[in-house]
């Protein structure tokens, strides 16, 4: 049933006979842009508007912008609208609002999309806090500024107004005015390429000439602070193109144009759009599998399109520069190859090359299903594992510009028939945004913000109080900081093959304890650190140091040649060994300790009264004292997990620090809960460890048990990753000793972590004495 305007009758009663005929001649067109749930929000916003007291003009320029700002970008902004304008209210006057609705048309049809105009909403409340002069004037030049910057543009040149004339009210208002030469020379800092919002009628007209159908695009800027590194993407049946492109030069080339480049992207999308029937299944590849079947997809698709429309073969292939000199990574040899597929006339003699071009060509007669794309990438991938190239999926990707990323054809399946392991697919995403002081320090706390929360601002600087307490805010109070999440493939044993990017380890900074604590266990065992020092003394560089007894050396020892002219006199047999060489002895050691932190520590030791946690914490600070004596470099660190998806990894103490205070605060803080999900723990410790430029890198892991997690029930599974994570980073010079403290564990980690490299602790409570000894013996 269609809503009528005599249905808010109460309303209109209240207004005044002018916006009443306002109102009533701009309702048949709000009828026909809003649906029944759009008006209601419509009259609603204007009754709150209304009720601000702020006069009938602010309430009459929401009755008239409101439908057309609908029109372009969608009902949905209509409540995001009225809520900003609520939110101005006590911040700034009634004609800055009136203003911002007045504008709120001219800026929707220049970003032509609803999250883009939310994401100018928050940024004006945002820019009210910094620079509440500025706005007006900005306001009154929006659709110049948005004809020329993209939304992160304008962004980043009104920040840099605000923050520069912060104090200084009149060179603000100038500034936001385009009336300072500052503001023009940063305005065409940023003013940068073609916006897709003047091009995408006609990109539309030439995707429906080539194709006779309409495609739908957005425009995406990225991470709002810059578009550099952008991909294109497809999804939800949306084309998503960066919402600016520069002009692109290439060496030996003409200039590509803008328009150009758009062209090629929009095509190369609409090709997987039309040529792609059904998903491609990930179950059972790895990173570097799925990155080549990538490559072939995209040349497939491209083989079907240009074999209907010939001229996108010369749009595409001048976008591609990779050239036989380029080998260095696996990155270098997917460009190369992506060129090779797409441009006949490129000649390129590396045996890999020629077997994806001969491939490729075997299986011209079978273009149509993505199964070639998959056959022939599975083949590829195992014959570019054997170049031993070390792949990044986040660095070894295509750099061709147009190319998108490729997760439209991608089909990621559970291989659990429970769908035990979906679990955290269904949480919200959360964007992580890096901000100044100025802006943490003016945005509005909301107290009942929890881990949903749906954006994370992070401050990438220690704030101090006014008052020097010796401590940050960050130490003082709020939530301890998490990582960027780091994704571990899983071995699964009964497939042999592994599940890419299956298990997410985010670090935590270790909490502080009692400083006392680690001085007690110093104490404690005072008898055992002196009976220790002659060992450690024994082990300590000793400098240069003389090889006596050499035939083949550096100098002649005089005393052995002496020895042996005597010999020769006496008519005796000399001894011919008579060099020596100076040999400097030196160790280049790395040692890592990994702490078992699952909620199995906190169990009191048989026969004792105090836990295994604690035992542990007493046996890591005497290996750090016997470490720290000797002057090898050591980390500390621990780990827990709650699923897959929260593999917790704490760091007590870094190879870049001193063993002081810190790091012992840290140590005394450590707490055990959760389970064990070791693999992705010791692939995360071998990333440490791969960083350091020792020769020789020690991985000792104390644990109580064995690996295990509570969304897994195979036992057998946990313990196979993790005998396939100790062989991985054994290969980067990794060795890996386990010391456990689970008496069962000679049914199970040997073959977890080899014959020779580990020790069953049958009596816990001698860990401490014995860890510093296993130390000893591991770096003789």
């Amino acid at each position: 049933m269609a809503i009528q305007l005599d249905d808010y009758a109460d309303f209109l009663d209240d207004l005044s006979p002018h916006t009443r005929e306002v109102l009533q001649s701009a309702w048949p067109n709000a009828s026909k842009v809003l649906s029944p749930r759009g008006l209601d929000n419509y009259i609603k916003g204007a009754a709150a508007l209304r009720g601000l007291g702020k006069g009938d003009s602010l309430v009459e320029t929401w009755i008239e912008c409101v439908p057309s700002v609908a029109r372009e970008v969608g009902e949905d902004v209509v409540g995001d609208l009225a809520s900003a304008s609520l939110s101005l209210a006590s911040r700034t006057s009634g004609s800055v609002i009136e203003l911002l609705l007045a504008t709120a048309p001219a800026a929707a049809k220049r970003l032509a999309d609803a999250h883009l105009f939310s994401n100018y909403l928050q940024f004006i409340n945002h820019l009210i806090a910094q620079a509440p002069r500025g706005v007006r004037p900005m306001l009154n030049n929006i659709e110049r500024l948005l004809h020329q910057l993209t939304l992160g543009g304008l962004r980043r040149w009104a920040l840099w107004g605000a923050h520069a004339h912060r104090t200084n009210y009149e060179e603000q208002i100038r500034y936001f005015g385009l009336d300072s030469k500052e503001s023009l020379a940063m305005l065409q800092k940023e003013r940068k390429g073609t916006l897709l919002v003047d091009v995408q009628r006609r990109i539309n007209m030439y995707l429906r000439a080539l194709w006779a159908r309409d495609f739908f695009m957005r425009p995406t800027s990225g991470d709002f602070e810059t578009r550099e590194g952008y991909q294109p993407y497809i999804e939800d049946y949306l084309l998503h193109l960066p919402d600016a492109f520069d002009d692109l030069t290439i060496e030996g080339q003409e200039p590509v144009s803008a328009l150009e480049l758009y062209r090629a992207t929009a095509a190369h999308c609409a090709a997987h759009m039309v040529e792609t029937k059904q998903p491609i299944s990930a179950e059972a590849l790895s990173a570097l599998q799925m990155a080549v079947i990538g490559v072939i997809e995209d040349a497939r698709v491209e083989a079907l399109s240009i074999g209907r429309f010939p001229g996108l073969q010369q749009l595409w292939c001048k976008l591609h520069t990779a050239t036989p000199a380029m080998g260095r990574s696996v990155g270098d040899y997917l460009n190369r190859l992506a060129r090779a597929l797409l441009d006949e006339r490129y000649a390129d003699t590396d045996p890999w090359i020629m077997e994806g071009r001969a491939l490729f060509a075997t299986g011209q007669g079978q273009l149509a299903s993505h199964q070639l794309s998959w056959d022939i990438g599975v083949q590829l991938a195992h014959s570019l594992a054997i170049k031993k190239l070390a792949f990044s999926p986040r660095t070894d990707v295509q750099t061709a510009p147009y190319r998108d990323d490729n997760r439209y054809f991608w089909a990621f399946e559970e291989f659990d028939a429970n769908k035990a392991a979906n679990a955290g697919y269904e949480s919200i995403k959360q964007v992580r945004k890096y901000v100044n002081v100025m802006e943490m320090a003016n945005e509005i706390d909301v107290e009942n913000a929890g881990d949903d929360a749906e954006e994370i601002w992070v401050l990438e600087s220690e704030l101090f109080p006014y008052e020097d307490m010796g401590q940050s805010f960050n130490a003082l109070e709020g939530k301890e900081p998490l990582s960027e999440p780091f994704h571990y493939p899983e071995w699964d044993y009964q497939i042999q093959l592994e599940r890419p990017a299956w298990a997410t380890v985010l670090e935590r900074r270790g909490k502080r304890g009692d400083l006392a604590v680690i001085e007690a266990i110093t104490a404690q065992y005072k008898r055992e650190i002196h009976r220790m020092k002659f060992l450690l003394d024994a082990m300590a560089p000793q400098g240069v140091q003389r090889m006596r007894k050499l035939e083949d050396g550096d100098e002649i020892d005089i005393n052995a040649a002496i020895a042996s002219l005597i010999d020769m006199r006496l008519g005796q047999q000399p001894d011919p060994r008579i060099m020596m060489r100076s040999v400097r002895k030196t160790r280049d050691f790395s040692i890592l300790v990994l702490l078992d932190l699952s909620e199995s520590t906190n169990d009191k030791v048989a026969g004792q009264d105090y836990s295994v946690l604690k035992l542990t914490r007493q046996a890591c600070v005497l290996l750090a004292d016997a470490i720290n004596k000797v002057g090898d470099p050591f980390a500390i660190h621990g780990f827990c997990s709650d699923g897959r998806h929260d593999v917790q990894y704490v760091r007590f103490k870094d190879f870049d620090q001193s063993w002081n205070d810190e790091p012992k605060e840290r140590l005394a803080g450590m707490t055990g809960q959760l389970s064990t999900r070791m693999g992705a723990a010791v692939r995360h410790a071998g990333h440490h460890l791969s960083l350091q430029k020792s020769a020789k890198k020690l991985l000792i892991v104390i644990t109580d048990g064995e690996p295990a997690d509570l969304d897994v029930r195979d036992p057998h599974y946990l313990r196979s990753d993790t005998k396939r994570a100790v062989e991985e980073v054994s290969k980067d010079g990794v060795v890996t000793y386990c010391m456990s403290l689970d008496p069962r564990a000679d049914q199970y980690v040997a073959r977890i972590f080899g014959q020779k490299n580990y020790m069953v602790v049958d009596h816990v409570q001698r860990l401490p004495e014995k860890l510093p000894l296993l130390y000893a013996g591991l770096t003789r």
